[in-house]
């Protein structure tokens, strides 16, 4: 059978990682590139290297990989689709609810594959975490929680942090979970003299009762991306910088000191950290759309997923506007 033929458009900061994951990747050759400002960081590798989207479809692309700034995904998705090219957008979907739905109803009309590169999701921590709360092994989830914070990557230029970064934990904790949003309060900040957020802070209710909280931002000089999960027998905590998982079990030993032991709730138990294989994300992610794509079994970030991300998101704004908790239809969730 004979490779996909892949395509990628964007050659920024993201679109360089999409070009050498693409060009080593089994079962694919990346066969052209795209972007109107050139190969600036010499990825090509000898390929054609085109101005836009329109010159990308005639070299007879599969499928293409779409890296371009949030503001451009509509005009470049809606192209694909009416060409038959299958495709996956880079987080976020798109800027707002209403072109996330455009784009996903072009797909849908198209017969063609789309999906999100909601890379979190592919980070081995995650996956490893999602597989032992499926199996039971945290019992019921009372919560979960995640911090997403740094300092400031020049790479922003049209979006604020919620779009940018908090998109990621609202994606990995209905996907770990297993449940979609049902309503969101948030609060911001603007810091650094942009027209867009640079902190927000998200407190969540999923369908399943779980509560959620997300602290993000570009204000810390100090990295941390962290997400623990909270439920009857511990806590797991998943470091997706270091992409380690940790098990907290509750304590079932007695207490023998008075003072601690008239605390009526959980105790320390064991910790453990697990050996977990650790591949790269972004390889993952290419997989698992080359898989879709050649039509197997694949765990792909959809658009209706990308679509319901953008929708909380969108939803946190509004509440932080607002000052008021906002309620999450389910319907594209």
């Amino acid at each position: 059978m004979a490779n996909l033929r892949a395509g990628l458009i964007g050659l920024g900061m993201m679109g360089r990682h999409h070009a050498r994951v693409l060009s080593s990747l089994e079962g694919v050759d990346l066969v052209a590139v795209a972007d109107p400002g050139g190969d600036k960081f010499g990825v090509a590798g000898g390929r054609p290297v085109h101005e836009n989207i329109d010159q990308l479809i005639a070299e007879g692309i599969d499928y293409c990989m779409v890296a371009v700034p949030t503001q451009y995904h509509a005009e470049t998705a809606k192209a694909l689709a009416e060409a038959g090219v299958h495709a996956m957008i880079e987080k976020p979907l798109a800027g707002s609810t209403a072109e996330a739905a455009e784009i996903a109803k072009a797909f849908e009309a198209a017969g063609v594959i789309g999906a999100v590169g909601h890379i979190e999701r592919y980070n081995p921590a995650l996956q490893a975490l999602r597989a032992r709360l499926e199996n039971g092994e945290l019992g019921d989830i009372y919560q979960m929680t995640t911090r997403r914070q740094g300092p400031f990557p020049a790479r922003i230029a049209d979006v604020g942090v919620t779009l940018d970064l908090a998109t990621h934990d609202i994606d990995l904790t209905a996907w770990v979970t297993q449940s979609p949003f049902v309503s969101v309060a948030a609060q911001t900040a603007h810091k650094s003299g942009r027209q867009f957020e640079d902190l927000i802070a998200v407190t969540g209710k999923l369908a399943d009762g779980t509560v959620t909280s997300h602290l993000v931002n570009w204000l810390s000089p100090m990295k941390e991306r962290l997400t623990v999960v909270t439920g009857e027998r511990g806590a797991f905590i998943a470091d997706t910088l270091l992409a380690d998982l940790s098990f907290h079990a509750n304590g079932t030993v007695a207490t023998a000191w008075d003072d601690v032991a008239h605390f009526r709730g959980v105790s320390e138990g064991d910790m453990i950290r697990y050996a977990i294989s650790k591949p790269e994300p972004l390889r993952t992610e290419h997989e698992a759309f080359r898989d879709a794509v050649l039509g197997k079994e694949a765990d792909i970030v959809t658009l209706q997923q990308g679509l319901a991300t953008v929708q909380v998101a969108e939803a946190a704004l509004q509440s932080a506007a607002e000052a008021r908790t906002v309620a999450i239809t389910m319907e594209s969730q």
